[in-house]
């Protein structure tokens, strides 16, 4: 077996940690859902993977604009407006009640007007119902587990970035969602979809088209474990019976809906991890793609990069 590339991610060792920088970022999301128009399949509330974090990227506002950087190097939320000095906000030290005041604080201070609501978004996921400007509670932050989760969310990235790449059709960026803190990156057949009247705003416009979807997350309350998902929907009948790649994937009927499952830890044990993870992410598609009938041949390049 080769020299593993990937660090460890024992969703116990970190999990407080984990939790304080979910909730930090889903401050700094509500920031940018307030700041930027609103896009297909919530896409314009998501952040994106840098060289040293996570950013919200440009997000227009007064002052020619502002973007806010996760810097899990220097372990910082940096604030910089188009006009005006950079501001910090130190992650370790720093709890969710005060994150929430200095965010709103620095955004006072810059003349930008931003709408948040305090409540904290899918506490089942965060673990967390305490609003964010009360939440005295989560403040633990270990510099050293946020680094090894970057150094395999970074690596993981350029892995999706080059399956996003093997597609021709309608195709998301490869983004993080802080709702869940999952990174992701989904497909389109080009098909509408019927959506339930009775579901809630957020899965009717994430729904409204046909998708497969992939992506990992660093485990939370409802699955403590890293591991990397996929998923059809609307989901054809008997994708849980389609082969998967590598060995090791499996399908689990998670919520009403069979996904595709593959740990991270055997991932990173694997002789070749970055293709291995092509591999589950080209086999879990292409389940979805051949039951649900999709027109392939428009949607796929012929050879891949």
């Amino acid at each position: 077996m080769s020299k593993i590339a990937f660090p460890e991610l024992p969703y116990e060792s970190w999990k407080e940690t984990k939790t304080t920088l979910h909730l930090f970022t889903q401050i700094v999301g509500k920031v940018r859902m307030s700041l930027v128009p609103k896009l297909n399949h919530w896409w314009h509330v998501t952040f994106y993977v840098t060289p040293r974090g996570l950013t919200t990227s440009y997000m227009p506002c007064k002052g020619g604009g502002i973007e806010m950087l996760f810097d899990f190097r220097r372990h910082y939320l940096f604030i910089r407006p188009g006009s005006g000095e950079t501001s910090g906000i130190p992650l370790r030290g720093t709890s969710v009640a005060e994150m929430c005041a200095q965010v709103l604080a620095t955004m006072s201070k810059l003349g930008i007007k931003v709408h948040i609501k305090d409540d904290v978004f899918d506490p089942a996921k965060v673990g967390s119902e305490i609003p964010y400007s009360q939440d005295t509670e989560h403040d633990t932050y270990d510099p050293e587990p946020v680094e090894q989760y970057f150094k395999a969310l970074r690596g993981i990235n350029s892995v999706l970035l080059r399956f996003r790449g093997r597609y021709l059709g309608k195709c998301s960026p490869v983004h993080q969602f802080w709702h869940s803190f999952d990174l992701a990156v989904t497909r389109f057949s080009g098909r509408v979809t019927q959506v339930s009247p009775q579901a809630d705003q957020v899965t009717k416009e994430a729904y409204s088209h046909e998708v497969s979807s992939v992506g990992f997350w660093p485990g939370d309350n409802t699955f403590p474990e890293a591991a990397f998902y996929s998923y059809t929907h609307p989901e054809p009948a008997g994708l849980e019976t389609q082969p998967l790649e590598p060995d090791r994937a499996w399908w689990q009927k998670i919520n009403g809906t069979h996904m595709a499952l593959y740990k991270y830890e055997d991932f990173r044990k694997a002789s070749r991890p970055r293709k291995s993870l092509l591999a589950f992410c080209q086999s879990s598609y292409k389940a979805g793609a051949i039951l649900g009938k999709w027109p392939r041949e428009e949607l796929e390049r012929a050879k891949s990069v």
